[in-house]
């Protein structure tokens, strides 16, 4: 699946990746390949990237809302944290 993680000042990820779990409003939860459509709203904790090649990656954000959507990932966060 193709993901992409955007705040509003810069895009922080874009490639490819087998997984991604997200700090939802109602818990954790986690998008693989050919995950079936939603759209999430997220709170403030981290996002953990499995890209396709290498090491997870960990991302803290402060909330926001990801979208799947025909093997494309798009997670729109409010900002990055330290």
């Amino acid at each position: 699946m193709y993901l992409e993680i955007i705040t509003p000042d810069q895009k922080v990820f874009g490639g490819d990746a087998t997984s991604a779990t997200f700090p939802g409003i109602d818990g954790s939860f986690q998008v693989l390949n050919n995950h079936s459509p939603l759209i999430g709203v997220l709170q403030a904790g981290p996002i953990v990237v499995q890209p396709a090649t290498g090491a997870a990656v960990t991302y803290r954000v402060d909330g926001g809302v990801v979208e799947v959507l025909n093997n494309n990932v798009v997670v729109l966060a409010e900002s990055l944290l330290a």
